[in-house]
């Protein structure tokens, strides 16, 4: 039985190990964290398993690739939810949720009174929608917790600490699955900053991921049950530090009063920050030296293009098949 070496416990870490296990491999763990947790990127995820949503702005194979995700995490997860993802606007932007149409597909158009049949806390302050049936949503942090404690179960050993991918290549297999931490062997990674609130509202109900569009702040809000919603930006390109700003904090929570004025009464339970690692082309990537086979650049689609990443690195250690994201070195 081959073993393999991972380092990096994030979603792509923990995928890949999950992967390989099943296969046959014997799975040694190695990361800055003995458990899932703030430290990583993925602890900060949204969780949308959105593949068509997605497509607004996303290249093919995102769309193509995270069609599988919603199977792969209901074979593997307690806390995935197949409720659709909803698309709003208010009323000034219509144009925005015309446009995000045009550039999708697998939706349907809602009427105001669809919309309150779906989300009866929405009220009828939206007069339109798009409804994405077939996506999901799940919890990161459950996600990631089940997956680890399954690893464990089933043989796969940890360690914590740092670790040189290139020194344990040269006495077997490794995969380097560290993400933006990886990015001073990766010179055109770059880190992509994204921002979230986890907020405390039981006086709203809402049961499936909604996307306000705007010119200028387009969010998201995922509901974790109990009344706890995770509210994030889409997209936070060319901010870097690891504090969340006053200006970004305060369109968050401005735009999710704008989606029900319940939020102004909300809780904050959480304000988090983490750097998502993104190629020039916002692809992930597989590349191979040897021993050594890096998979990163997840960029936001971290739930969402986990599996098939680590479906191909399984293929291209045990079929010796060439993935389609693979990348040439000569390094």
């Amino acid at each position: 039985m081959t073993q393999v070496t991972i380092i990096g416990a994030g979603v792509a870490g923990l995928c890949t190990a999950r992967v390989l296990l099943d296969r046959g491999m014997r799975v040694h763990l190695i990361d800055r964290a003995r458990q899932p947790g703030p430290q990583g990127c993925s602890w900060w995820a949204g969780g949308m398993l959105a593949p068509f949503c997605e497509g607004e702005s996303a290249e093919e194979p995102v769309i193509r690739l995270g069609q599988s995700a919603a199977d792969w995490w209901g074979q593997h997860t307690t806390s995935l939810h197949r409720r659709g993802s909803l698309v709003i606007s208010p009323a000034r932007d219509s144009s925005d949720l015309t446009r995000f149409a045009r550039r999708t597909t697998s939706h349907q158009t809602l009427t105001g009174a669809e919309i309150a049949a779906l989300e009866p806390d929405l009220g009828d302050r939206f007069a339109k929608a798009l409804y994405f049936q077939t996506e999901a949503h799940l919890s990161p942090r459950i996600a990631l917790a089940e997956l680890w404690r399954g690893l464990v179960a089933d043989g796969a050993s940890f360690e914590q600490g740092e670790a040189d991918p290139e020194a344990l290549a040269q006495g077997g297999l490794v995969v380097d699955c560290r993400g933006y931490h990886a990015r001073a062997d990766l010179p055109d990674l770059r880190g992509v900053k994204g921002e979230m609130a986890l907020l405390s509202c039981p006086d709203i109900e809402i049961t499936r991921p909604i996307r306000v569009l705007h010119p200028r702040v387009p969010i998201y809000l995922v509901p974790r049950g109990d009344g706890i919603y995770m509210l994030g930006a889409t997209m936070v390109e060319g901010r870097a530090g690891a504090h969340a700003s006053v200006r970004s904090v305060l369109e968050l929570l401005s735009a999710a009063y704008a989606l029900s004025p319940a939020f102004g009464e909300a809780e904050i339970l959480e304000i988090g920050v983490d750097s998502r690692p993104a190629f020039p082309d916002n692809l992930p990537r597989i590349e191979r030296q040897g021993n050594l086979i890096r998979a990163n650049g997840l960029y936001r689609h971290g739930f969402l293009l986990a599996p098939a990443l680590a479906t191909m690195v399984a293929d291209l250690i045990l079929d010796a098949k060439t993935p389609e994201i693979f990348h040439e070195t000569t390094a």
